[in-house]
């Protein structure tokens, strides 16, 4: 019998593949603005922060801000992207189709992004109302108020879910909330998730038998 009663997931790079097509839609855009960004570990470099954090990222390198429709064309140009290239992680479909947990996702994107992506790929249904956005309440990880506000809802204790997570941002905010957290690491490029996850693991063909 598991620990735990509920299952809380990251989305990005977690559910859907859609970290490489989201950043290279960004370091394109800051690139046609002169910021010089190597594509090559440029996930490593923003995988996990929030978008206003990789904004100034951006704008620090080109030293200027960034014009104002910058988030708005990002949008536009991502969705386009994702689209035509987005995937599901490999495995996961099999997961949810057999977790016998509650679960949800807890993600730094907007929740429309959210559903897109969910539903590109075919996840939605798994997950319908269980979605949760830091852009609902404004707060993004490392502070762990997205994964407190889903195990409320969820009626959970945090003591009693855990978190599956992808980023060192993500794993902070879950620790920082009293959660145990599993680091998915097939994209841990700079391997920082080891030494601060729970447990870590490298596909999900492992994560059912973990649960």
């Amino acid at each position: 019998m598991s620990k735990y009663k509920c299952v809380i997931f990251d989305c990005d790079g977690v559910l859907i593949d859609s970290e490489a097509i989201a950043v290279g839609t960004m370091v394109d855009m800051a690139n046609d603005l002169g910021a010089n960004i190597k594509k090559e570990g440029a996930v490593a470099q923003f995988k996990g922060k929030s978008f206003s954090l990789c904004m100034d990222t951006i704008s620090n390198r080109i030293g200027r801000a960034l014009p104002e429709t910058f988030e708005e064309d990002y949008r536009v140009k991502s969705f386009e992207a994702f689209k035509r290239d987005i995937k599901p992680i490999e495995g996961i479909k099999k997961v949810l189709e057999n977790l016998e947990l509650p679960f949800c996702t807890a993600s730094s994107g907007p929740e429309n992004k959210i559903r897109l992506n969910l539903g590109l790929t075919g996840l939605l249904p798994f997950f319908e109302d269980n979605i949760f956005s830091c852009y609902t309440i404004k707060k993004w990880k490392p502070d762990p108020d997205v994964f407190l506000w889903a195990a409320e809802t969820m009626g959970f204790k945090p003591s009693e879910c855990v978190v599956i997570e992808d980023s060192l941002s993500g794993v902070q905010a879950a620790k920082n909330g009293g959660f145990d957290v599993f680091g998915f690491t097939a994209h841990d490029y700079n391997n920082e998730l080891e030494s601060e996850a729970t447990n870590v693991f490298g596909s999900m063909h492992e994560l059912l038998k973990m649960l």
